[in-house]
């Protein structure tokens, strides 16, 4: 495998669900540059909260490779790799600079998520970052002094009114 850093561009590759940790093993096992950029999420189980270490872009990590020099194939049968992804015979190249901005980001092995506003208006559009209804676009009704919202969202086909922490939202 050619060491030339020069002609190296980050590639993305596909992973199968979950299995990040063991493809970056095994990409590093063969001497395969390759970066998962991590962020913290809040987790509860059993009543208990606590922080862990979650892929940015899920079933997606980044390779560093010459495609004309490196001996790639064998990534395509690496455990944990599903493929790498492609345009027909073109690599999903990474823009010049977008993984190393990640990398220079991070705090403590993830990359910070933007910070929470301290006020939303009426009418703006937030989604749930957290919680069994992550994901999903609600309307801001209020926004109270403690930092809870009152949001207005669709939810099976009827307009529903519930209320969430503001750190538990991000602008839609």
């Amino acid at each position: 495998m050619s060491r030339n850093v020069a002609y190296r561009i980050w590639v993305a590759a596909s992973t199968h669900q979950g299995k990040e940790p063991v493809a970056l093993a095994n990409l590093k096992n063969q001497g395969f540059p390759a970066y998962c950029p991590m962020i913290r999420k809040r987790t509860r189980h059993a009543r208990r909260q606590r922080e862990v270490l979650r892929p940015l872009f899920p079933g997606y990590l980044f390779i560093r490779l010459d495609p004309l020099r490196d001996q790639w194939r064998p990534i395509l049968s690496t455990m944990g790799i599903r493929t790498l992804i492609r345009f027909g015979d073109r690599f999903g190249i990474v823009p010049q600079g977008f993984v190393e901005s990640l990398q220079a980001r991070e705090e403590d092995n993830a990359v910070p998520l933007p910070r929470p506003r301290d006020n939303y208006a009426p009418g703006e559009q937030v989604r749930l970052r957290e919680g069994p209804l992550e994901g999903i676009v609600a309307s801001v009704l209020h926004c109270d002094e403690g930092a809870r919202l009152t949001l207005l969202m669709d939810l099976l086909c009827r307009e529903v009114t519930v209320k969430a922490s503001i750190d538990g939202v991000v602008p839609a």
